[in-house]
């Protein structure tokens, strides 16, 4: 090789020295001894792209993110080397411009991490808080139920969210401890407790059981009655007794029970033979009261029925076998003279009606299942909500008495 041979970037000495042009003026990168100086410049020429290559692949994964302002600071500058050392022919100082201007997108990207890691530590920071106010809040409560899980949902949570600052997170981390604890303590304060008033229920159960036994052969049936009626509500209000003894003494105390109720109805049987004359009495009152259908005069019909009615509580009892059905039948025509008076009401004001029956029924069944659920809340000792029911009922009582007073004022 004895032949010079320039291009834009570089030239090939006829010696076969290999200089690249730069703005700082040209450098030799090699030689090529086994080509023509064609080839050596290809040779180095190559080897200038695949170094353009990686710096076009560097700047691609910097602005696009693919490494953090560390690596990629590294990587620029250890790249930068290779260049500004490259054994090769190209425009170098473009490539090194490109490399420089990845600084400000890096110092960007930097600032930004920065923020974002302030955002993830102040949203750690503000859940954390949360956390130990929702733990404080369970340990002055007592939920003994939930609670407990739900503060073992709360520290694994706590362990996967970013460490704050060591003064801050140790403070927080002393109050969510702290929180744990009281509530640990109480709860099993609480179950101690719970044990010492089921023990007491024992000895309240196993006194009112003896006295329902005691009981169980009296004939005295009115006052017994309401003695054991007396027992009941202080069978409920014991609470439950430890489990292995509750079920032994219910059944002595409803055995006892069972008894005595058993021979009073035994007793009313016998007593039901004595007022077969009285149901013979009322079944003429019942016919009479039928032959009142279909009803033609409004007014003389109720009439009719009031003057039935009084003859009727006059005649006394019947038979138990008789009751339901001598009384059914009396109620079809009460309930018909009635509906009648409906009809003649809704004819005048069918709207208002409607919508004060509507009101009135609505009432009245939210109120039955209120009655419901404070039965049962109270029968298992849930104070907190006996209260809260007491309160509901209260107000949706008063409600229907309203709606009771505006149906009366609409039939008026």
């Amino acid at each position: 090789m004895s032949a010079q041979k320039q291009s834009e970037w570089g030239r090939v000495a006829e010696d076969g020295t290999v200089y690249v042009k730069t703005s700082t003026g040209e450098r030799a990168v090699g030689s090529y001894p086994a080509g023509t100086p064609e080839e050596a410049l290809t040779f180095f020429t190559e080897r200038f792209a695949a170094l353009e290559f990686e710096v076009g692949l560097l700047a691609q994964r910097v602005a696009a993110g693919k490494v953090s302002p560390e690596e990629a600071t590294t990587a620029v500058k250890t790249v930068r080397a290779q260049v500004t050392e490259a054994n090769a022919v190209g425009d170098l100082d473009s490539l090194l411009a490109k490399l420089d201007a990845l600084g400000p997108v890096i110092a960007t990207q930097r600032e930004a991490r920065k923020a974002e890691k302030a955002q993830r530590t102040a949203e750690s920071k503000a859940r954390k808080e949360e956390l130990v106010a929702e733990a404080e809040k369970l340990a002055a409560g007592d939920d003994w139920r939930n609670g407990a899980n739900r503060l073992r949902d709360l520290l694994e949570e706590w362990k996967a969210l970013p460490r704050l600052d060591k003064s801050t997170d140790d403070t927080l981390w002393r109050r969510f401890s702290s929180a744990r604890t009281t509530y640990t303590r109480r709860r099993k304060s609480h179950f101690a407790e719970q044990h010492e008033k089921r023990d007491a229920a024992k000895a309240v159960k196993e006194r009112l059981a003896k006295e329902a036994e005691s009981l169980a052969d009296s004939t005295d049936w009115g006052p017994t009655s309401g003695r054991f009626r007396d027992l009941m509500r202080d069978w409920k209000a014991a609470g439950p007794a430890p489990r292995e003894v509750d079920e032994k003494l219910w059944r002595r105390f409803r055995g006892a029970q069972d008894k005595f109720f058993g021979n009073r109805d035994a007793a009313n049987a016998a007593m039901d033979a004595e007022f077969a004359s009285n149901a013979e009495v009322k079944e003429a009152l019942l016919v009479e009261a039928e032959a009142l259908l279909p009803i033609t005069d409004l007014e003389a019909a109720k009439a009719a029925f009031r003057d039935l009615a009084e003859r009727w509580d006059a005649a006394g009892k019947v038979p138990r076998d008789r009751i339901k059905e001598l009384e059914g039948r009396m109620r079809v025509i009460e309930q018909t003279i009635r509906g009648a008076e409906d009809d003649q009401w809704r004819r005048t004001d069918p709207e208002k009606s409607a919508r004060a029956d509507d009101m009135v029924g609505k009432l009245q069944a939210a109120i039955d299942d209120l009655e419901a659920q404070l039965a049962k809340a109270r029968d298992a000792g849930q104070d907190k909500k006996v209260r809260e029911l007491e309160e509901n009922l209260a107000s949706r009582q008063a409600f229907l008495e309203m709606a009771r007073r505006a149906a009366e004022e609409f039939s008026g």
